[in-house]
């Protein structure tokens, strides 16, 4: 078995090499020490199973999951995120509270081993992924994978996102990024005060609109601060009017 080690804590790393150290047949191929270099070590070793400390700073141990894909199998730790263990229980390989002994160590490996050969890695990874998104709404950041790349945009920053089939284009400060999820799950992690829906395929920063504008007879558009025309719904006008007024 092929394991990775991320704790931004080395006296924390230390305990799981140890422990680890028990069973002869697991390889440590990586220890990272924050989760930019996890995500990079996950990508490019692809191990079996990840020890993944959720308090971090730069990037929690969620956001790593969120980014590193759905290939990987893991066991969270933590210190004190209640809110946590009882939200992931049921999809990671299962959960370590700090400070952990060597017995419950050896048991979370011993779930670990039972499962790992299942199959049912990529959905389980996947729906703790999508609650990992929504346990701290609304989202003060959004984080978008571009190849060995990793851009974090504060959500505030943020004015405009589009629909492009089961991705969406996120523009802040005059770059666009593409990010594989849907527009309808993006806007349900956003602040529903911040963000408005004004067209099926948009959503806008409402600090961001400059005026809204009569097109044609029947329809509107959203001038953004850049200048920038975004459609709006006959449904977004009335909602859009609304709160600028």
């Amino acid at each position: 078995m092929r394991v990775i080690i991320v704790d931004d804590e080395m006296l924390a790393r230390g305990v799981v090499r140890e422990y680890l150290a028990e069973h002869p047949d697991v390889e440590v191929v990586a220890e990272c020490a924050n989760g930019f270099e996890a995500v990079k070590a996950i990508t490019e070793l692809a191990p079996d199973l990840v020890f993944l400390d959720i308090q971090m700073p730069k990037l929690d141990g969620f956001e790593v999951a969120e980014l590193a894909g759905g290939k990987t199998r893991y066991i969270f730790a933590t210190a004190f995120d209640q809110y946590a263990i009882k939200a992931f229980e049921f999809h990671a390989l299962d959960y370590l509270l700090k400070p952990f002994s060597q017995q419950r160590f050896d048991q979370a490996l011993a779930h670990a081993r039972a499962n790992l050969g299942k199959g049912a890695g990529d959905a389980a990874v996947e729906n703790m992924v999508r609650e990992a998104a929504g346990r701290n709404k609304p989202l003060g950041r959004v984080l978008i994978r571009d190849g060995a790349k990793v851009h974090v945009i504060n959500s505030e920053k943020i004015e405009v996102i589009e629909a492009q089939d089961d991705y969406v284009q996120i523009r802040s400060e005059g770059k666009s990024y593409l990010k594989n999820q849907r527009l309808t799950e993006l806007e349900g992690q956003l602040d529903a005060g911040q963000f408005l829906r004004i067209h099926r395929s948009y959503v806008v920063n409402i600090a961001c609109v400059d005026r809204i504008e009569q097109a044609t007879k029947d329809s509107h558009v959203a001038i953004l601060k850049d200048g920038s025309r975004i459609p709006v719904s006959r449904s977004g006008y009335q909602k859009i009017r609304d709160v600028l007024q």
